[in-house]
């Protein structure tokens, strides 16, 4: 009951075992370990020997009789039957694989027993005459077919000879399917008799790993493998997914337990949406299995089951999160790729949705590489059909000539044949199985990476781009240590290992730089730009149309509903075109994708292998030099307190004011904490004397926010009365009062001389504050009104006081700029009122929370929702770094988040009822928070 066996290669998985006697076991080992299946016996069949859309339905060993004038000869062997062919291998691995196709049978006989007396007794036995017969593998070399044509006749003798009349009464029922003049009729037939037989068989629950093991569903599916698919039973119980393929190959059962599962994904295959896709490892990007199903419903409901059974130890990550990651220098480029490639639907059991990869070099003919000069990369903002100027102007003249649907390329950049251009030394089978056992003319196989470069640059209809396989560790695709004959080129030579760039020493050499190039400051400044051609908002559309980014209407996701198709004929065809020509991936951006934060980032040559939630999958800030600067040194401290801030201590608790805290401040020396209240007071608490000290009120009603100015003796504190009213700290009284709202002032901040105060009135209001000296009223000079469709809850300022973000009751989220008054960015974020918004210490993001139990993260560049993380509770204050955000929950603990992996780290016990008001100190060593239950809390952390 092994689960499958997983390869060193993130691509192409098949059932064979022995490949070429001339290949040692060890080589076999090493090279090609993702074509040996665990503990399977040696064999050389495979469902690659079948042809495209066919299915493998049942064994029988036999005997091979040919009988010469002399004498009789026997071949034992196994028989398989499929949906379009008849595969006898012998269990000789010298003889070669007989496959007889149906279309070329002309005669299926039932022979009867020989009964006379008189002659040796002779079994029953099957006799098939046909047009022609195709060998493979004979002498047990990977190679292209032989087809010997001519009225052939063969006899086959079943082992258990009783079954021999049923054998051939199946074997007549799919010739007579092949015979249909239609496609679609053959289809449907085929299909009849597939689902037939899994409509008369169950899964064995015998096949249980616990007598205890409670099953919840069972259904029919296929399992799904490169060019592959093999029908079967799926059960799911309380502890394993099982799957049991109709036919017993490769295993008779392929168990996954739930508790290893750490992914799981929804697929759509051939368009529609069936697959799903079992991942059991953070680290590696093929997965466990890759199931279809016939039903959606069913599909879902497995999904859900797992999802619903993980949900304690699975993070369900989404494009914003690893965009976030990503930008942040904690993915590398090439992590980042393939976990776009994983979201947007593209599988390595898929080759018709492989993930893609760019070209990001241009140079490919130099003796050295020289990845600091910008003329060595390729442009990353245009396709690659638009990297040539005078290839794309015949393009163009083209696609305005055409009708509609118009298209740019009449190809595609990723595609089976694509996919297999560039594997068929490591998958020679896979080459073979698509293209009708051949492989193709040696001069258009990959035999120069310069040549493909080239060739994409130049060709009429080439504009493929790559895949992962380039940037990863393992060179054996450039290889061909399998010794295959792939052909004579037109100047005589064979064709063997990939020809490599002169500044390239060998293919490791070359996988090594073509790594640090995907690395590089130039590709991590412009792979935005790329991610928008085939992830994001030019993708499709009119913005498609002014990146030269159009193609076939066909290999886009919802270009065409096939199930609409009423002739079967048309819909095979039209289902067969779209996943031999490649499709578009799915899009998973619809704004312009941000660009990386690079200034930090370091060009470290990273091993490819994913680690998302490991903190060694993290590029790392280089350590500060001996002229490192202070903002470095407090950048330093900065993430030394943050990755401890689970280690925050209650120092002492104050219940001093009668109703909920709303605001805290604290002088700039940190001798007196201030905090208002909905009891409509100001206190203030004396840290030398450890003991509150005064209480003011400014009106009977409730106080909303406070902050100290930056002369230090002043505290302002906002009122639901729409006044704004300053705190002499000196004299012990107020000392003056903006009346400047026609509501509830909600919030106010300050910056220089400014004072920014924001109201349920639906505006935010910028003041210009200046005092003559201490002992005259100060002068308020209103110099903008920020208007907005709703009251606003909350506004805070980016560290330089050039960007101001505020929080409305209706969930929308504003930039703005603090020198023109304008309004940047306006996000529709919440479906409720914000109750906290706040810039990061970079001021490249927003974080928003809401009454909707969401955060969100915003980037401030594009407005983009980049992160959305639905928590169990309404947070309702935070103090954040960026990744990590200390909220006060709506429960009354303090909850420390990791937004990068959408978790709680660390939950700490703390109010007694909703926490609404958060100070931290400069240093971020102390915490101070007030709550619902009229308390102040002090905390320290210890590191």
């Amino acid at each position: 009951m092994a689960r499958r066996r997983k390869g060193k290669f993130p691509c192409l998985q098949t059932e064979s075992t022995e490949l070429d006697v001339f290949v040692s076991e060890e080589d076999v080992n090493g090279i090609m370990a993702f074509l040996k299946p665990q503990e399977r016996p040696k064999e050389r069949f495979s469902l690659l020997l079948l042809d495209l859309e066919e299915y493998y339905f049942e064994q029988h060993t036999v005997y091979h009789v040919t009988t010469t004038s002399t004498k009789e000869r026997k071949v034992r062997g196994s028989f398989k039957i499929c949906s379009k062919s008849v595969i006898f291998d012998p269990d000789d691995f010298q003889t070669p694989i007989l496959k007889i196709p149906f279309r070329d049978c002309k005669m299926v006989e039932f022979v009867q027993k020989d009964t006379n007396p008189f002659n040796n007794p002779k079994p029953s036995a099957i006799s098939i005459s046909c047009g022609q017969i195709i060998y493979i593998k004979e002498s047990n070399v990977i190679a292209p077919y032989t087809i010997e044509r001519g009225t052939k006749r063969l006899t086959f003798q079943l082992e258990v000879w009783t079954k021999t009349e049923d054998v051939v009464q199946t074997l007549l029922q799919l010739h007579r399917a092949s015979c249909l003049e239609k496609l679609g009729d053959q289809t449907a037939m085929v299909e009849a008799n597939l689902q037939s037989r899994l409509a008369r068989t169950t899964f064995d629950k015998n096949c249980f790993q616990s007598v205890v093991e409670k099953p919840h569903m069972e259904c029919t599916v296929e399992m799904v493998t490169p060019l592959v698919s093999n029908p079967g039973h799926v059960c799911v119980t309380d502890e394993n997914l099982y799957f049991q393929p109709l036919n017993g190959y490769p295993e008779q059962i392929i168990q996954i337990k739930l508790h290893s599962i750490r992914r799981i994904y929804k697929r759509r295959h051939g368009l529609r949406p069936l697959g799903l896709e079992v991942f059991c490892t953070e680290n590696d990007f093929c997965s466990d299995i890759y199931l279809k199903f016939y039903v959606s419903a069913d599909r879902d409901e497995i999904y859900y089951y797992i999802a619903t059974f993980l949900e304690n130890h699975m993070t369900e990550q989404t494009a914003d999160s690893y965009m976030l990651q990503w930008q942040r220098g904690l993915l590398s480029n090439y992590e980042y790729l393939l976990h776009l490639n994983n979201l947007a639907d593209r599988s390595c059991n898929d080759l018709s949705q492989y993930p893609v990869c760019p070209w990001v070099l241009s140079d490919y003919s130099s003796a050295q590489l020289d990845l600091t000069n910008a003329a060595s990369f390729r442009d990353l903002s245009k396709p690659v059909g638009a990297l040539n100027k005078e290839r794309l102007d015949r393009l163009l003249a083209r696609y305005r000539g055409m009708p509609e649907p118009s298209f740019l390329y009449g190809s595609h950049y990723s595609s089976p044949g694509y996919v297999l251009f560039y594997l068929v030394r490591v998958a020679p089978e896979h080459m073979l199985c698509l293209q009708n056992g051949r492989y193709d003319h040696a001069d258009r196989m990959f035999n120069s990476v310069g040549e493909t470069w080239r060739n994409c640059l130049e060709g009429a209809t080439d504009f493929k781009e790559l895949i992962p396989e380039f940037y990863g560790t393992d060179s054996t695709f450039l290889e061909n240590r399998l010794g295959l004959d792939l052909g004579r080129r037109q100047n005589g030579t064979y064709v063997g290992d990939v020809a490599l760039p002169p500044w390239a020493s060998d293919a490791s050499d070359f996988l090594q730089k073509h790594r640090t190039a995907l690395e590089s400051q130039f590709v991590s400044e412009h792979l935005h730009e790329w991610i928008d051609l085939i992830f994001g908002y030019k993708q499709r559309g009119s913005e498609a149309i002014g990146a030269h980014n159009v193609f076939h209407p066909l290999t886009y996701e919802g270009g065409i509903d096939c199930d609409s198709i009423e002739d079967p004929d048309q819909r095979i065809a039209m289902l067969t075109q779209i996943l031999e020509f490649g499709q578009t991936p799915t899009q998973l951006f619809t704004s312009p994708h941000p660009q990386r934060i690079t200034p930090r980032f370091h060009n470290i040559t990273r091993s490819p292998s994913i680690s998302i939630n490991s903190p060694g999958s993290e590029l790392s800030p280089a350590s500060p030099s001996t002229d490192s600067s202070f903002e470095d040194l407090t950048e330093e401290s900065r993430k030394l307190a943050w990755a401890n801030m689970g280690n925050l201590k209650l120092l002492s608790s104050h219940k001093i004011h009668k109703e909920t805290v709303t605001g805290i401040t604290v002088t700039q020396d940190g001798s007196a904490i201030f905090s208002t209240s909905q009891d409509s007071t100001l206190k203030m608490y004396s840290k030398e004397l450890k003991e509150f000290q005064r209480s003011m009120s400014f009106s009977n009603m409730a106080l909303s926010s406070c902050l100290t100015l930056a002369d230090g003796k002043t505290v302002a504190c906002s009122s639901w009365d729409n006044n704004v009213y300053f705190y002499s700290v000196p004299f012990g009284r107020r000392q003056d009062t903006l009346m400047g709202h026609d509501d509830a002032v909600s919030v106010i901040r300050w910056f220089d001389d400014r004072l920014y105060t924001a109201s349920w009135d639906s505006t935010v209001k910028v003041w210009h504050c200046a005092s003559e000296n201490a002992h005259k009223r100060s002068e308020f000079e209103l110099l903008a009104e920020l208007e907005h469709d709703a009251g606003v809850n909350s506004i805070n300022l980016s560290v330089a006081g050039t960007l101001l973000v505020s929080g409305c009751k209706d969930g929308t989220v504003s930039l703005w700029d603090t020198q023109s008054h304008e309004v940047l960015q306006q996000l529709p974020c919440h479906l409720g009122t914000v109750h906290h918004t706040a810039f990061s210490p970079d001021s490249r993001h927003v974080l928003s929370v809401g009454e909707d139990y969401c955060m969100k993260v915003i980037d401030v560049q594009t407005g983009m929702v980049m992160s959305s993380v639905k928590a169990d509770e309404e947070q309702r204050c935070f103090c954040w770094d960026g990744s990590l955000v200390l909220c006060g929950g709506q429960s009354g603990d303090l909850l420390l988040w990791d937004l990068l992996s959408s978790t709680v780290v660390k939950r700490i016990q703390a109010h007694s009822g909703a926490v609404t008001a958060m100070w931290m100190n400069e240093l971020y060593t102390t915490v101070i928070t007030g709550g619902e239950d009229k308390q102040i809390m002090f905390w320290k952390l210890y590191c």
